[in-house]
């Protein structure tokens, strides 16, 4: 009777604050056992190191600040080494913020191209017009670097009639848009060799999130499942046809390697 009366209660919070609804359908319960369910992973992706991915890796970011809703360094780091090892590297990225990581890979990259919602959207959803104006902060007026507006869930990406080398999908993670921006980046920005990285796979390298990985996994052909990994010592999943030896998850993880980190301040 007191499961009843509580369901009662929720549904009832529920239809008075349709809103409630969002945060159940993000509960990492919820799409943990989605994922067990529908694909047998507990675990998350495979772990490959991310030396495997990025070779010796020694990079320098100029541009790091730091501050709410950036990545980590590790995460620019890999883009950067990816693009290094690209020539004439062509990258497309979904979700601009502050243009790190584009800025980043543009000393590298032949030609970028970053994909993010306009001023005029941005502030219709109810965002302020500082946080609008400071998309693209550090990106802007960059030669190599062109600034795309639109929603990603509507925006003509077949209308862009590119192949890219490298593509970064970090917009909106609720699981519609990562799954609608996987797909749509499959069907028509992907050729035979392109590596794609998806941001915010998981809330830290050893804590995956849920909601995201579901939505990789459903965007991605069935085909292609097999190539996903998750980047170690990164908060990234990455898709590469190339070999790449890996191993499950397991945490806390022992550490097997350390960074050295230089942090030198410098004017705008």
């Amino acid at each position: 009777m007191k499961k009843i009366t509580k369901t009662w209660k929720a549904l009832s919070a529920i239809v008075k604050n349709p809103w409630l609804l969002n945060r159940v359908l993000a509960d990492d319960s919820i799409w943990q056992n989605y994922i067990e369910q529908n694909y047998q992973m507990k675990s998350g992706l495979p772990v490959v190191d991310i030396d495997e991915v990025c070779g010796d890796l020694d990079i320098t970011l100029e541009c790091f600040a730091f501050l709410d809703g950036g990545s980590l360094p590790t995460d620019i780091a890999l883009l950067k080494a990816l693009s290094k090892q690209i020539e004439n590297c062509q990258y497309f990225e979904i979700g601009t913020w502050r243009g790190e990581s584009v800025v980043n890979v543009a000393e590298h990259a032949a030609e970028c191209y970053t994909l993010n919602l306009s001023k005029a959207d941005l502030l219709a959803i109810g965002a302020d017009e500082r946080y609008a104006d400071l998309h693209g902060f550090f990106s802007k007026g960059k030669k190599n670097i062109k600034h795309l507006e639109g929603n990603s869930l509507n925006y003509d990406f077949k209308g862009l009639d590119k192949k890219f080398d490298l593509i970064f999908i970090d917009g909106d993670h609720h699981y519609d848009y990562v799954k609608n921006d996987t797909a749509k980046v499959f069907e028509h920005l992907v050729h035979d060799d392109t590596v794609v990285v998806w941001h915010d796979y998981a809330y830290s390298p050893e804590k995956i999130r849920p909601e995201v990985m579901a939505g990789i996994l459903d965007g991605v052909p069935m085909e292609c499942r097999k190539y996903l990994y998750h980047v170690s010592n990164s908060m990234c999943a990455v898709y590469t046809r190339r070999e790449l030896r890996s191993k499950e998850l397991s945490v806390p993880m022992v550490p097997d390697k350390t960074f050295r980190v230089r942090v030198e301040r410098r004017g705008l």
